[in-house]
């Protein structure tokens, strides 16, 4: 069981890990033994996470997000398989935290005439300086 949050747990039957060989350096320990872990969760097909929450992760564009919604860990930065089990599924529980907080609604706002007026200052005064460049060069040519 992966817990995620107080209120969201993640069954162990929906998480599918697979082990694979690590790639990088190892010695021979690395060609021996599959200690890199392949963690996939159905994101779409789950029946753990609310339907908002499911949501929410679907609609990021995350590259480990395939296009099936399944999402797929690979984990190889340690040198047991155990550590890498718990890497995978740290990531995957801080993936799915992301989807547990709604984001603030932007509220459409309108700039104030004070900003208005400094902003066509500053673009004046901008101006000013290009057009004292180009005076000067044509004066000496």
């Amino acid at each position: 069981m992966l817990v995620v949050a107080d209120r969201l747990r993640i069954p162990d039957e929906e998480l599918v890990e697979r082990f694979v060989r690590a790639s990088g350096p190892g010695g021979q320990n690395v060609n021996k033994v599959a200690t890199a872990v392949e963690l996939r969760f159905d994101v779409a097909g789950s029946a753990a996470l609310p339907e908002a929450v499911r949501a929410r992760l679907l609609a990021r564009r995350d590259r480990r997000l395939t296009d099936a919604g399944v999402f797929v860990v690979s984990a190889q930065r340690f040198r047991t398989q155990e550590r890498n089990r718990e890497d995978a599924r740290a990531r995957l529980a801080a993936f799915i935290e992301t989807g547990l907080h709604v984001p603030k609604v932007r509220v459409a706002t309108r700039p104030t005439r004070g900003a208005k007026e400094r902003r066509l200052a500053e673009k004046k005064g901008r101006a000013q300086v290009k057009r004292g460049r180009t005076a000067s060069w044509s004066s000496e040519g």
